[in-house]
């Protein structure tokens, strides 16, 4: 997206040719342990000469940006939706109104009647006041027919997105400042700002004012650029930030801080117990979890990182004394093995199945692609013979049910069924082992899973088995067992 250049960074630890700082995000969840993050990220094991040579990229607290915008989880609306779907102002003025309060709360749970409480609450009711006021000049321009407020709608969800950022970083700043870290504010959300920079810009001159050798800068997830980093990475833009942080001032090691370790499988399903961190893999292997929706790193931030050989670390903020799980370009597990268990419930099966298709694939899969597109519907695997083809996609009914019937309006012979399915996947470095699919269909057949379509390509890094919906946590633990835990009891038996 943006191209590295590093000739415009004069901070002092460039100029020096001595690399030692991090870059590190932490998660909303984490964040909202706020303790531990200061405790376990920010002060473990250091002292005061040792506190720096580190930005910390922070999300929102946990449920804010859910409130601003909407529940990434059920869909319910927040500020930005109710503001984009009222004909009145009642409905997100009470909703601006109830994450306010939330916000309010956090401040004096974290700072009780500190002065600092003073500072957040003031920092929290001056951006409030200019939204809302921005909220209502924008209603009162928009009831001019000349001005339609479709138009605007993306330049106030990034609005209101920057607002949980901005919080959580003041509040953090102040907060380390009471255990005597020398913390900053890098707000990178444009508050009051005139003109949108490209994003490197951005980045480029905050980091010409930091001196990271006695200052601890604590930074916005949200940037506001000229290439609008929410219409291309929606609620992932964090990352984004993240990952070109690293990149523009050279960083030794690109750390994200979650509140579970990179593991083999989700331990809900197969256990805490159960499952193991992976320790290292690499950036191949993020690429395939992207794909199943289970971001170690968007694919587009992990990019930047890559090809500037940056490691990428994902530690556990509870536990600070694990090293996490290293992610690096040109790791390979030295035996092959699957490193984890993953997948993807609530999908769609779309089959497309049409007499005429032979000898004319192509034809049918870039029309097909093409309809995909138009929806925004993500496409998660597919498969096809000489006549069906058969696309694994996730989205909602509604979206679904319209891209059926654009299907069949542009192939008009062609039969298409829909299926809801679940894919499970066995992902490594490395998983070139003989044998390793006969296993892997013997532990779902001995689990009683019924297997409705397999993938396995040539490179060895993935295989997947896709599955009726209610079969999916069986499927996992099946698979997890035979293929991570067997492998981790038999390596333990022989280190024994």
């Amino acid at each position: 997206m943006c191209a590295p250049h590093h000739s415009n960074i004069h901070f002092r630890e460039r100029e020096s040719n001595n690399v030692l700082h991090t870059v590190e995000k932490i998660g909303g969840t984490s964040m909202s342990q706020y303790q531990a993050v200061r405790d376990n990220i920010v002060l473990y094991n250091r002292n005061n000469d040792n506190y720096y040579q580190r930005m910390l990229v922070v999300s929102a607290f946990g449920g804010i940006t859910d409130g601003l915008l909407e529940c990434k989880r059920t869909g319910a609306p927040g500020v930005y939706a109710t503001f984009a779907d009222a004909e009145d102002d009642q409905a997100w003025e009470q909703a601006l109104d109830n994450v306010c309060q939330r916000m309010a709360q956090i401040n004096e749970e974290m700072f009780g009647a500190t002065p600092e409480r003073a500072l957040a609450d003031a920092f929290l009711q001056e951006r409030i006041a200019g939204i809302r006021d921005c909220l209502h000049q924008l209603r009162r321009v928009c009831a001019f027919g000349q001005f339609q407020l479709a138009e605007q709608l993306q330049t106030i969800r990034e609005l209101l997105a920057a607002m949980g950022e901005a919080h959580s970083a003041h509040n953090m700043v102040l907060y380390l400042r009471q255990s005597g870290v020398n913390a900053i504010l890098m707000d990178l959300t444009g508050w009051r700002t005139d003109d949108a920079l490209p994003l490197d810009d951005v980045l480029t001159q905050a980091l010409a004012r930091v001196d990271l050798s006695s200052q601890l800068p604590v930074v916005t997830g949200y940037a506001h650029c000229k290439e609008g980093l929410m219409s291309s990475f929606d609620r992932g833009y964090s990352e984004m930030t993240f990952s070109r942080l690293a990149v523009l001032s050279g960083a030794r090691e690109a750390i994200i801080h979650k509140e579970y370790h990179l593991s083999s499988a989700d331990p809900r399903l197969a256990g805490e117990d159960e499952v193991i961190p992976i320790g290292r893999t690499n950036y191949d292997v993020t690429d395939q979890l992207s794909n199943l929706g289970m971001e170690a790193i968007h694919p587009q931030a992990a990019k930047g990182l890559r090809q500037q050989d940056i490691p990428l670390r994902v530690r556990n903020t509870f536990e600070p004394d694990h090293e996490g799980t290293l992610i690096t370009t040109d790791y390979r597990s030295p035996a092959p093995c699957v490193e984890m268990v993953a997948g993807r419930r609530n999908l769609f099966a779309l089959e497309l199945f049409d007499q005429d298709m032979v000898g004319r694939v192509s034809h049918y899969a870039e029309g097909f692609t093409d309809e995909l597109d138009k929806m925004h519907l993500n496409l998660v695997a597919k498969d096809m013979n000489a006549n069906t083809l058969t696309y694994y996609v996730a989205g909602n009914r509604k979206q679904v049910r319209r891209l059926v019937g654009s299907l069949q309006r542009r192939f008009g012979n062609a039969e298409v069924n829909t299926h809801k399915v679940s894919l499970v996947s066995a992902v490594g470095s490395d998983m070139s082992i003989p044998g390793l699919l006969a296993r892997s269909v013997g532990a779902l057949n001995r689990a009683e899973v019924p297997v409705r379509a397999v993938h396995q390509s040539l490179r060895a890094v993935e295989m997947q088995f896709i599955v009726d919906d209610e079969f999916y946590e069986q499927a996992v633990v099946a698979l997890h067992d035979e293929l991570v835990q067997t492998h981790a009891d038999t390596v333990a038996l022989a280190v024994a």
